[in-house]
């Protein structure tokens, strides 16, 4: 899979720009605040209609104007258009020219793996972010699995609402409380199910990136954490009646898969306590090979790899192992400020692109 062309218009930076792209290898370069993680994100947002580094999608439209549209000609075993648009009324997505109603029908189409320094949450920060990564990336290779979710996250919403509109415990309808919960249990569980098998196919892959990039035999592993883990339907309700007046007290569901985590473990001692930048930067990197292998596996096909100043995190060696590990088919963008740092092979494999206040130049 890749992307062939795309037009930009009021995205970021860019007014009305159209580039065409290698199937191989793409490099941006220039000063930092010019537009090249700009359009590296234009690009991630065709594929998933939300930016990597922003939570306010309105932020992506450029200052002054009232839209942004973004159109992509996208190759693999098909070829497809793909375009989509976004004001103050919302998002509209189209293929071939045909609208797509629902986000869960159109997520996954063209699957894109990113790397960008902020990566370094998945392994530092709290739960919140490890999952929200985890759902981009199960949702890119599961359409069951957006489906699940926003059923989990809506009856979720519900059952907290309803804690909140009473004062006193006697009050409740528990028979009501059980519905909800009982849905609750029903698509967490499915949730619960996608999550441990995604997990266990990444480990798969992940030591052994691991391993290849530091040069050096350690164990590393993503360990799944869930209240859910290893209960039957029917011993989960058991554990949400009992915690039934807890829940009212704090007006909130204090169990479910909204609680999971996801940690990384470099030779049975946690990576987020004990590792140094350095191999917690590497685990992230392994981890997004191993995706990239995994959909592989699945899709039998490449998905689009953004690496977002990957240059001024690692160095050169660490660099090269990682580029080595990556199928000479496999599309690529790499952001950088120093073409110069760049090694020449790398630079003789791709197209190469200066980018100045917005305008794109290629070299």
């Amino acid at each position: 899979m890749y992307i062939q062309s795309l037009k930009l218009l009021n995205f970021r930076n860019y007014q009305n720009i159209s580039i065409n792209f290698s199937p191989k290898i793409n490099i941006f370069y220039g000063l930092n605040g010019e537009g090249k993680t700009n359009l590296v994100e234009s690009i991630y947002f065709l594929g998933l209609t939300k930016s990597f580094r922003n939570n306010n999608d309105l932020n992506l439209i450029k200052k002054g104007c009232t839209y942004t549209k973004l159109l992509g000609h996208i190759k693999n075993e098909y070829e497809n258009d793909y375009m989509v648009y976004l004001d103050n009324n919302g998002k509209k997505i189209k293929v071939n020219n045909e609208n797509i109603s629902k986000l869960s029908n159109y997520i996954g189409r063209i699957k894109i793996i990113v790397f960008d320094p902020n990566d370094l949450k998945f392994v530092k920060e709290s739960p919140s972010i490890r999952r929200k990564i985890l759902n981009i990336s199960i949702s890119q290779i599961n359409q069951k699995y957006l489906y699940y979710l926003n059923k989990y996250n809506k009856v979720l919403k519900q059952r907290n609402i309803y804690l909140k509109q009473f004062n006193k415990y006697e009050e409740l309808d528990f028979n009501y409380l059980d519905i909800l919960t009982k849905q609750l249990i029903e698509y967490g569980y499915e949730i619960y199910h996608i999550r441990k098998e995604f997990i266990t196919k990444i480990n798969n892959y992940l030591n052994n990136y691991y391993q290849k990039i530091m040069d050096k035999n350690h164990n590393l592993k993503l360990v799944y954490s869930s209240f859910y883990n290893n209960l039957k339907q029917t011993e989960l309700l058991k554990l949400y009646q009992d915690n039934y007046k807890r829940d009212f007290i704090f007006k909130q569901t204090f169990y479910g898969i909204h609680k999971d985590d996801f940690l990384f473990y470099l030779d049975d001692e946690m990576l987020k306590d004990w590792g140094s930048e350095g191999q917690q930067k590497n685990a992230i990197i392994s981890f997004k090979l191993a995706q990239i292998a995994n959909i592989k596996e699945n899709f039998k096909e490449n998905p689009i790899l953004i690496l977002d100043d990957l240059f001024s995190e690692l160095d050169n060696l660490k660099i090269k192992n990682i580029l080595d590990l990556l199928d000479d088919n496999i599309q690529t963008f790499i952001t950088t400020t120093n073409i110069e740092i760049v090694e020449e092979k790398i630079k003789n494999a791709a197209k190469i692109y200066f980018i100045e206040h917005g305008n794109i130049k290629e070299v």
